[in-house]
């Protein structure tokens, strides 16, 4: 298996190093942006979000006004982030200690939590954690006047919508509207996933945003020297493959495929057995719901947590022992389905294996942070996607080839949110300067005109790739099917304008200017030569201080991803691929098809090739899309 990201990191300690009050350098920022009325925090998973919310919510209590804090979480694991916490033994004026009786991330029917919620709004309490649910039904039964002088803090933001369906999206701009309440939303997936906004344009600009971003955690740790992301295919059933990419020398989290999806065998039970099997013999299962396996070979035993048990007894069982684990020893393989991502603790984990594609951008960012955590256990953190290939038999390869390419587009984003961020400049021509630390200036570049532009760039820049990433014409697109050109100065403009429709046309230019730009730097590498810098693009390197805006809009940027594919898949399946793009480009009746399948044998009789797609007489090119167009419809009628 061959890493699309690959990324190397100067463990240089700053992000989990400490100032006078006990503040991490993520939250030392949050702080200075405490008197915000609303304050929207992103920062990746292990930065410390929890206690940035501690250090703000208690100055406000103490010191702007603020009677109430409730912190509202999107389940009740992730309420124990927010426990009794000693702030004042590290330098803070005050320490965090919320009344157990308001801890409602517990056990137990939501009617009962309500009442406690109503309860606590007029009770001398300061402070109350509950789920987003609780929070909901809570407010069915509340005017928002009673929110008036809380602070509501709401965690993995991400979760909120502007879909009508949203009740949490309407509940807060209900509460943003007729309550002056401060608001504190926090994020570690950095965009939603989907095409629904967050917030609408004019909910999002009343608030002071904070962004902490991956590259600035993870080069900050002190341990964790390289993250990897990379994606082993197989075909068949997964679990005749598992094997081959599953090592339990290493501490994994293993998310087995949703039963709905293709890569499923409905029944996912005995998925788990299977696993088990492969790894092992299972000698026995202890009281806290450990299954403890000895390993083929050499008789190992592995700790096995199976998350995918539907018992609530035994699930609360192992959930509460992977609470408490304080050793690298106590756990070595974590089975999971829909739990074990966002909120999910365990700095131990190495290796977070995936089975099938996810469809949500914001899922496989909260899969890779649990394996994102700094501990002394490991220097190297890899994330790796089990992917079904393509088979051309099979009658849903449509499916399969767009699954693929959507999972090697997740990894495009993933890449450009962990590298280094750079501010681009204009180059005037007589400019001879080398550039600054974290600096680079470009000829012909447009430099941001407006607040607005330069808003998006600060904070909605990897939102706005991964809507990019997720366009179709995009998918059908980057693995070189189209012009460099046509990519940067056609396709992208067009979602942009979508996304942006209150973008002037110079707007969009200069927004396109910019994620053009630093999707092509951070997908190249700069080396250093002879006392100048030098950036690989394309397949060559040329001097930064050379660099034009002209040279980057004739560069895919995403054209690496697809080279290191064509590596890891045969040539076959890398055929498949461009024959069902070319598929859904190709307009062709069937009477047309049929009219020259003679010509195509006489075509293959005398070359003795088939029909060259990419050939430069039209003839041929359009024989070689029929027999495309052939293959697909008989596809669908085997189908």
């Amino acid at each position: 298996m061959q890493n699309i990201v690959d990324v190397t990191y100067a463990q240089t300690g700053e992000s989990t190093s400490v100032n006078q009050y006990g503040m991490r350098q993520m939250q030392e920022r949050a702080y200075a942006a405490r008197n915000a009325q609303y304050l929207l925090l992103k920062a990746p998973p292990a930065s410390g979000k929890s206690r940035a919310l501690m250090f703000v919510a208690l100055d406000k209590l103490i010191n702007q006004g603020i009677k109430k804090v409730i912190v509202a979480v999107p389940e009740r694991s992730i309420g124990g982030s927010f426990g009794t916490t000693n702030l004042m033994m590290h330098g803070f004026y005050a320490d965090w200690e919320p009344n157990p009786i308001y801890n409602l991330c517990i056990p137990g029917g939501e009617g009962s939590k309500v009442e406690a919620f109503k309860t606590f709004l007029d009770s001398g309490e300061k402070i109350l954690i509950c789920t987003h649910s609780t929070l909901r039904f809570a407010f069915e039964q509340l005017v928002e006047s009673k929110f008036n002088g809380t602070l509501l803090a709401i965690d993995e933001f991400h979760h909120v919508s502007v879909d009508g369906d949203s009740r949490l999206g309407e509940l807060l701009r209900s509460i943003m509207t007729k309550s002056n309440a401060h608001i504190i939303a926090m994020t570690g997936s950095y965009f939603r996933g989907d095409s629904i906004p967050i917030l609408l344009p004019e909910d999002e600009s009343k608030f002071t945003k904070v962004t902490y971003n991956y590259y600035e955690q993870l080069n900050g740790y002190d341990y964790l020297k390289s993250l990897g992301i990379g994606y082993h295919f197989y075909q068949g059933k997964y679990t005749t493959a598992i094997g081959e990419i599953l090592d339990t020398d290493k501490k994994t989290i293993l998310h087995i495929p949703n039963v709905n999806s293709g890569e499923s065998t409905k029944d996912k039970h005995k998925e788990v057995d299977t696993i088990l099997d492969i790894i092992g013999v299972v000698e026995r299962v202890d009281e806290d719901g450990v299954i403890y396996v000895k390993r083929h070979g050499d008789g190992k035993i592995i700790k096995v947590a199976d998350l995918v048990n539907d018992d609530p007894k035994e699930r609360e069982k192992i959930v509460t022992y992977l609470r408490n684990i304080d050793s690298v020893d106590d756990m070595d393989l974590i089975i999971a389905l829909g739990m074990a991502k966002e909120g999910f603790d365990w700095p131990y984990c190495e290796h977070a294996l995936t089975v099938g594609y996810r469809s949500s951008l914001t899922e496989i960012i909260q899969i890779i942070g649990r394996a994102t955590r700094d501990s002394d256990n490991k220097i190297h953190a890899q994330f790796t996607n089990l992917i079904a290939q393509p088979d051309a038999t099979d009658a849903s390869v449509k499916l399969s080839v767009n699954n693929m390419l959507k999972a090697i587009t997740a990894s495009l984003l993933m890449e450009q949110v962990l590298a280094p961020n750079f501010k681009f400049k204009p180059r005037a021509d007589n400019d001879t300067e080398p550039n600054q630390p974290g600096e680079m200036k470009i000829r012909g570049f447009k430099k941001p005109t407006s607040k607005r532009v330069q808003d998006i760039i600060e904070s909605d820049l990897n939102d706005l790739k991964a809507t990019i990433l997720q366009d179709d014409a995009m998918l059908k697109a980057m693995p070189g099917n189209v012009d460099p050109e046509v990519i940067s100065k056609v396709l992208i403009p067009k979602i942009i304008k979508v996304k942006y429709p209150d973008l002037s046309e110079d707007e969009v230019e200069q927004l396109r200017q910019h994620v053009v730009t630093d999707s092509v730097i951070k997908n190249g590498e700069i080396k250093e030569s002879g006392g100048k810098q030098f950036i690989s693009m394309a397949g060559k390197f040329v001097n930064i201080d050379d660099l034009h805006i002209d040279l980057i809009d004739s560069i895919n940027p995403f054209q690496r991803a697809f080279e290191i594919l064509s590596k890891s898949v045969t040539t076959q399946v890398l055929k498949l691929i461009q024959e069902s793009i070319e598929a859904t480009r190709i307009q062709m009746s069937e009477e047309e098809a049929i009219v020259l399948w003679p010509k195509i044998n006489a075509f293959i009789k005398e070359k003795g090739v088939q029909p060259d797609i990419n050939s430069f007489d039209p003839l041929e090119k359009r024989l070689a899309e029929a027999i495309v167009y052939l293959k697909d419809l008989k596809r669908k009628m085997q189908a």
